[in-house]
């Protein structure tokens, strides 16, 4: 079975920073070539979506996995489909990000 990779507004807002981030610190190849392999990375989701390491303690089916040890990738799995919930480089706190509104 395949899955059909999507990217949330977040994770896709996440990419642009870390794109911005990285040509302003290095160069916009650099940068190109470094987000480009994180989305080839997170595309690849859709032949084993079922990798990395659940946590549920932080939101009901949340996996994690990481690309390159610098980057922690979250997603979900539901049906067919497989959602990036968010991109987090260098250490950001992904966890308090990823927790559900306390206030519903």
């Amino acid at each position: 079975m395949h899955y059909t990779v999507v990217f949330t507004p977040e994770a896709q807002a996440q990419l642009a920073a870390l794109y911005r981030y990285i040509a302003s610190a290095a160069s916009a190849e650099i940068a190109e070539r470094y987000t480009s392999a994180i989305v080839t990375y997170c595309e690849a989701l859709q032949t084993f979506p079922d990798r990395g390491a659940r946590r549920d303690d932080i939101r009901p089916g949340l996996r994690i996995t990481n690309y390159k040890k610098r980057t922690i990738i979250a997603f979900d799995v539901g049906g067919d489909r497989v959602s990036i919930i968010g991109v987090f480089y260098g250490g950001q706190d992904y966890e308090t990000v990823l927790q559900p509104d306390q206030d519903d």
